[in-house]
């Protein structure tokens, strides 16, 4: 499928989908309780994009200064940029993603897996 075809799906899929979330969460535990759910994941993701950002940043340097290629804390750090970007959208279907670009071996995983759909289809330079 084309990237523009996977972008239109996007943007028309996931505002409904969070739309029908909101719904179904509010009409479970209340609104306002479905309020302070999300205004305390994007608090939660945005201290721990915080923690992990700094985290990252301190290993970027240290494999600059060693003189080494620093590809792996770069993707490692986009993914973490993402995830901020994600928890702080109003959602929940967002905030699982975001939470889920937080944990070290799903972006680890997400890194190879990338990588490799990369790798059969351009040239990479290791």
């Amino acid at each position: 499928m084309r990237l523009r075809t996977w972008l239109l799906f996007g943007f028309i899929a996931v505002p409904v989908i969070e739309i029908a979330l909101f719904a179904l969460v509010g009409s479970a535990i209340g609104i306002w309780p479905t309020i302070a759910l999300v205004v305390v994941t994007a608090f939660v993701g945005s201290w721990l994009v915080s923690q992990q950002g700094r985290a990252t940043w301190i290993t970027l340097r240290a494999e600059i200064a060693q003189g080494a290629l620093p590809t792996v804390p770069l993707v490692h750090g986009a993914m973490i940029l993402v995830a901020g970007a994600l928890l702080l959208t109003p959602g929940f279907m967002t905030d699982v993603v975001g939470l889920l670009l937080l944990v070290p071996s799903v972006r680890e995983f997400l890194r190879i897996w990338g990588g490799n759909r990369v790798a059969g289809r351009w040239i990479v330079i290791k």
